[in-house]
Parts: C-alpha cells; sequence; structure tokens
C-alpha cells in the first residue's frame, strides 16, 4: 500500500486557524506540485483524506483539480496540527488502497517518523508546506519511496 503524505499549500494569515484558507503562493505551489505529480504519474491515491482545517481541505480539492481526477475526498478526525499520530495507525491498519493524507505540521512529520522509524519523536522528516511525502508499507514499518517539496520544483 502506498501513502502519500501531503502538508497544506501557503495559506493566508487570518484567525480563527481553521479557517485559513490558501494564498496566491499557495495555489502556485499547488499548481507546481500537480504539474509534476501529472508528469511523473506517480500519484495515485484511491482517496484523498483531509483534515477539518480549511487550507487542507482546499490543498486537496486544489490538487484534484488540477490533476483532472475524481478521486474522492474525506475529512477525516485525528490529523488536524496538535493530534496524535498514533491515531492514524488505527485508520491505516486495514487500509490496502492508496490514499493521501493532506495534514499539518507537527503532526505530518510525526506521522511519517512514526510509521518509517516506529517512533514519532525525535522527528526524522521535515514536512514544508506543499511537500509531498511517499510511503510504502514494508510489513510492520514503512519505507520511504520519494519526497518533493516546492523548492525542487522551482518554487
Amino acid at each position: 500500500m502506498l501513502l502519500y503524505l501531503i502538508r497544506h499549500a501557503e495559506a493566508v494569515d487570518s484567525l480563527p486557524d481553521a479557517e485559513r484558507a490558501l494564498s496566491a503562493r499557495g495555489r502556485h505551489q499547488i499548481n507546481l506540485l500537480a504539474g509534476f505529480l501529472a508528469r511523473s504519474r506517480a500519484f495515485a491515491p484511491q482517496e484523498i483524506w483531509h483534515s477539518p482545517y480549511v487550507r487542507a481541505r482546499d490543498t486537496a480539492l486544489s490538487l484534484t483539480q488540477e490533476l483532472r481526477t475524481k478521486t474522492p475526498l474525506r475529512e477525516v478526525p485525528g490529523i488536524t496540527p496538535d493530534d496524535d499520530p498514533a491515531a492514524v495507525l488505527a485508520l491505516l491498519a486495514d487500509e490496502r488502497r492508496p490514499v493521501a493524507l493532506v495534514g499539518h505540521e507537527p503532526h505530518l512529520s510525526a506521522l511519517a517518523s512514526l510509521l518509517v522509524t516506529g517512533s514519532a519523536q525525535p522527528v526524522a522528516f521535515a514536512m514544508k508546506k506543499a511537500t509531498i511525502l511517499a510511503l510504502e508499507r514494508a510489513g510492520a514499518r514503512w519505507i520511504v519511496r520519494w519526497h518533493v517539496e516546492p523548492g525542487l520544483l522551482g518554487e
């Protein structure tokens, strides 16, 4: 099973935090990322999970629109910035389909570290905004397939 961890793109500064929308730069980041994913054909989730925060939902929606895919989106609890990454393990336990998860820091770095090393701390990954990390399940642990951040895409 493949798991794509995606940090939301840049958002405007406003309150409340959960209602922050993508900025113009964030939309540009999604365009760059979607272009790379379309060219590489390395992104094929059957469902995209996102946090309830506006910027995560908008990042997921923008990706599907830019990629012209009908991949279903689903709001999933337990993936906001301060949630315990161990809660996602239960969601992934029986999952066999490739899924993408659009979330936040510090949750995503801790989740990636937990999946790959078995421990959420110390974190072993840096998830900049509009970064995608592809992991593949290998028994009880996960291995890194690839990792792309905006700086590699010309941003």
